[in-house]
């Protein structure tokens, strides 16, 4: 057997190991616990369910005191959403999330892999820079960046919301990935490297499989925090670059709140994360748990 198939033989082993033990080798709950967890569910799901039902009635259904869940149901918010054009809005928050998550990834791994498995002197310091970046609050920053943004001619462009979103998710993903890769046996690497791999095939073909469900959850995480992200988007956009909270914003004025439309636009906002949330969640469980137990 080739070093190569042995190193893969090695990966295969190591992935399957760390999955965990069977289903039946796993404790189970008692029905008082998953009655209590089941409750739990249902509490944080009611918002959502209530959102998802208002936004099918209309708007003098919506406002009732007490409210009618029962009215007729109706799709005319949906249509008004879209005659509005929502979708540039949807793009833009897209492409400021899916864009400033990939950078964020690539800068995250290769720092976070040596802070971890290659460790540099004093990586100590190192995270608690990274820390101490997100001490200020983000409001006490908002006017320097605007005026920086205002002076290279970047206000209303999506360009200047992907670099600040690269920054502001940054230190985040770096946290996370150092404690994702720090569960990745040296054995492994060290296989690699007597292959002769360089630091991008090691990075690509050996640590990316291993921490596949650190990698997923430190993406998802960051994508939400982009695509939920206002403050920033609603001063430095105007027309060509807003993004889909700050369209949410515009069924709140002076007449008063559509109810029914803002709750047809929050459902159509939030499908994204969800799907993105829902086709990852075994990533992300396995994600979020990697190291809690030994």
């Amino acid at each position: 057997m080739s070093k190569q198939a042995a190193t893969g033989t090695l990966v295969r082993r190591l992935r399957t190991r760390r999955r965990g033990d069977s289903p039946a080798q796993e404790p189970r709950l008692s029905p008082l616990w998953t009655f209590v967890a089941w409750l739990a569910t249902l509490a944080f799901f009611a918002p959502v369910a209530w959102m998802v039902l208002t936004s099918f009635h209309q708007e003098a259904d919506a406002a009732t005191n007490p409210p009618t869940p029962f009215a007729p149901f109706t799709l005319s918010q949906y249509e008004l959403l879209f005659s509005r054009d929502i979708t540039p809005f949807l793009l833009n928050s897209a492409m400021a999330s899916v864009i400033s998550t990939l950078l964020v990834l690539a800068l995250a791994v290769p720092t976070a892999y040596a802070l971890s498995i290659k460790p540099v002197e004093k990586w100590t310091d190192v995270m608690f820079f990274f820390l101490s970046t997100k001490f200020l609050p983000a409001i006490a920053a908002l006017l320097p960046v605007y005026l920086i943004v205002k002076d290279i001619g970047m206000l209303d462009n999506v360009w200047t919301l992907i670099v600040l979103y690269t920054a502001m998710n940054l230190p985040i993903a770096v946290w996370m990935m150092r404690s994702f890769l720090a569960e990745v046996p040296k054995e492994i690497l060290e296989a690699a490297e007597m292959d002769g791999a360089n630091l991008l095939t090691v990075l690509w073909r050996v640590v990316a499989p291993i921490a596949m469900p650190g990698l997923a959850a430190t993406s998802l995480i960051c994508f939400i925090f982009s695509w939920n992200e206002f403050m920033f988007a609603v001063n430095l956009t105007a027309t060509q670059a807003s993004t889909a909270p700050v369209f949410l914003v515009g069924f709140i004025t002076n007449e008063g709140l559509f109810l029914a439309r803002l709750c047809a636009a929050a459902t159509l906002v939030s499908l994204p994360v969800l799907i993105a949330g829902f086709a990852a969640q075994d990533k992300l469980v396995r994600g979020l748990s990697l190291g809690a137990v030994k």
